[in-house]
């Protein structure tokens, strides 16, 4: 009888928690790990060596903790290292195992509902200067969109902290919709370029026009892991189906349980591991 293995849903901190919130409730039946890199946070503002190492350095502690899939839930990490990691490292050091992100599911899903082929990218500045979601779009859509960006510096530490719906937050969310669509008026469709995000979508649909669609991640992710599942019966078939769910830190436990319970609506318990 085949062992069976958890998926491993990877982010730099916090946000990738919005990812597999989705991921669980169209997934509910699979097993999970989850592992925030916390004591290394952020990785918006590293270089692409830094993120790529420190990413790689998760990866491979979520294989030898059993997993056989692992998704990048984190956009600077999708950005900077999972080309290299795909490209380079897999191949000749782990073959079976598969490393999915959260850039090319969203893109996709953005050039199906585009009407006007002018869309916005929110990201972290990591996220930004990679160029990573204007190279995407431009590759699978033949150039064909014209793509916006807008770096957003004071958003994660809003969610982080609690800030949510408050003066301040509001504040930072207009300045930045109002510097977007001042450079593109015309944009129709907005990713959320950082899995913290989706947690201010309703204060970032206060500055901008009703008919523009703004594209939460988690729930495109989702969308196409189960999709990858049934197209890789491989993969799928080496899944464990407890419907079970574990939580890992790099930093300290009680904080990130207090502050994973804001991105979950729920309890959460985890442990403090060492990824080196």
């Amino acid at each position: 009888m085949n062992r069976k293995h958890p998926i491993g849903i990877f982010d730099s901190g916090y946000g990738g928690l919005t990812v597999l919130k989705a991921i669980r409730n169209q997934l509910p039946q699979y097993d999970y790990i989850y592992l925030g890199d916390n004591a290394r946070t952020p990785y918006g503002t590293r270089s692409f060596e830094v993120v790529y190492e420190y990413t790689l350095e998760a990866v491979k502690k979520l294989f030898a903790m059993d997993c056989e899939l692992v998704i990048l839930a984190c956009n600077t990490a999708s950005a900077k290292a999972l080309r290299n990691i795909q490209q380079n490292y897999l191949p000749q050091y782990a073959p079976h195992r598969r490393v999915l992100g959260v850039i090319r599911p969203s893109v996709e899903k953005v050039i199906q509902i585009t009407k006007k082929s002018h869309v916005g990218v929110l990201g972290t500045p990591g996220t930004v200067s990679s160029g990573s979601y204007a190279i995407e779009i431009d590759k699978l859509s033949a150039n064909t969109i014209t793509v916006t960006q807008e770096a957003c510096p004071m958003w994660v530490p809003i969610v982080e902290n609690n800030e949510i719906g408050t003066p301040g937050a509001d504040y930072f969310v207009q300045k930045n919709m109002q510097s977007l669509f001042a450079k593109d008026p015309q944009i129709d469709t907005i990713i959320l370029g950082c899995t913290h995000y989706p947690l201010l979508i309703q204060t970032i649909k206060k500055f901008i026009p009703n008919e523009v669609n703004v594209l939460d991640q988690g729930p495109v992710v989702a969308e196409k892991l189960a999709n990858y599942l049934l197209r890789h019966p491989e993969i799928e078939n080496q899944c464990a189906m407890q419907g079970t769910i574990k939580y890992f830190t790099t930093e300290n436990a009680n904080s990130f349980n207090q502050k994973a319970s804001v991105f979950l609506g729920e309890t959460v318990r985890a442990k403090t591991i060492h990824i080196l």
